[in-house]
């Protein structure tokens, strides 16, 4: 007799369908109980200390206003049968951290210090994996300086020597990976992006493949947002990927959670999945664990701690990981190699 049951991962593919198609003031409505923001309304705290989840004004089209309500649509189920204090050891790349939450690519942080080498020792005091964005040869240096094992990401350069130069100081210099980020290869026209004066092209899977075979150390593609982009990463021999909107660049972007489980299943285990995008806490990066992430990055969240110093960034990390150790064990989850997607469930009022 055939059984008409959903699966639990069923389940979550079919409901996701549901909240997709809610509108998006609806979904904020639901939530909180409270009428839709207008365009360019402040910021709503929700709840109280930083832990908490601030809800963004509601704009049209905004992917990281549809990204937090996504992550706040998916709520969990206590295990606490045979469950225990749980570790939350990472493993990436042959080396050991203390947790999966890693700082996110950013690049120049301006404060009274340089806020990139602050940002650096914070990452080296809880011991994560640290990842520097667009930068000179000498702060990078700098920041290796600090202890931070760190992935250098390097921009889509319309000149591959500029990549292979960048590269080769990156591996030069200490990083343990280096990566590119892909979607910043257009403009908000249609045309080739330029940064900071410096012109950007998108790059081809055999370039990727070039750029893979002249690193020795693993190589990773930030911005995958398809299964697409994923099996042809793949194809191009890349030992990661971070998917990612960048922030909202492509107005309408998918919630990087929305296209997870699909890249976790094309992918099949063969390279490192991590997540960034509206990560706030540690309940947000479990949920991103536990439907296949290997990791996460924190980004904008740090951003406004970061003018308090390095030690107050290391504290929100090492209190984001402590909350990721609190549902860990709520939901009997002993290490990070046994979260499980069935654990998930998608809100659909």
């Amino acid at each position: 007799m055939k059984d008409n049951h959903l699966s639990r991962r069923d389940f979550v593919r079919v409901s996701t369908a549901g909240v997709a198609a809610m509108s998006l003031p609806a979904l904020a409505s639901a939530r909180t109980g409270l009428a839709p923001e207008t365009p360019g309304a402040a910021p709503q705290q929700q709840g109280g200390g930083a832990a908490q989840n601030i809800i963004p004004a509601w704009r049209p089209g905004d992917a990281d206003s549809f990204t937090r309500y996504y992550f706040d649509s998916l709520m969990l189920e206590a295990r606490y049968l045979d469950s225990d204090i749980p570790s939350t050891k990472f493993e990436l790349f042959g080396e050991t951290f203390d947790t999966p939450i890693m700082t996110a690519a950013l690049s120049h942080l301006n404060n009274p210090q340089n806020g990139m080498i602050l940002y650096a020792q914070a990452a080296a005091a809880c011991n994560a994996v640290h990842w520097m964005g667009m930068g000179e040869d000498k702060e990078l240096e700098d920041i290796i300086a600090t202890g931070a094992r760190t992935i250098k990401v390097i921009k889509p350069h319309a000149d591959n020597n500029e990549v292979f130069r960048r590269i080769k100081h990156a591996v030069g210099a200490g990083c343990f990976a280096v990566g590119m980020d892909i979607d910043h290869s257009f403009n908000t026209t249609g045309g080739y992006d330029v940064v900071l004066g410096l012109p950007m092209k998108p790059k081809t899977t055999a370039e990727i493949r070039s750029f893979v075979k002249a690193s020795s150390v693993p190589f990773i593609i930030k911005g995958v947002l398809s299964v697409t982009d994923a099996k042809k990463c793949l194809e191009a021999g890349v030992a990661g990927i971070v998917v990612s909107h960048h922030g909202g660049h492509v107005p309408y972007s998918c919630p990087p959670l929305m296209v997870l489980e699909d890249i976790v299943d094309a992918v099949g285990g063969k390279m490192k999945i991590f997540v960034d995008c509206g990560i706030v806490s540690g309940i947000d990066a479990y949920k991103a664990l536990a439907l296949g992430a290997d990791a996460v990055s924190v980004g904008r969240h740090l951003m406004p701690i970061l003018r308090e110093g390095a030690d107050a960034v290391a504290k929100r990390m090492k209190a984001m990981t402590a909350e990721l150790a609190r549902i860990m064990a709520d939901t009997g989850v002993h290490n990070l190699s046994e979260m499980d997607p069935t654990v998930i469930h998608r809100t659909l009022f």
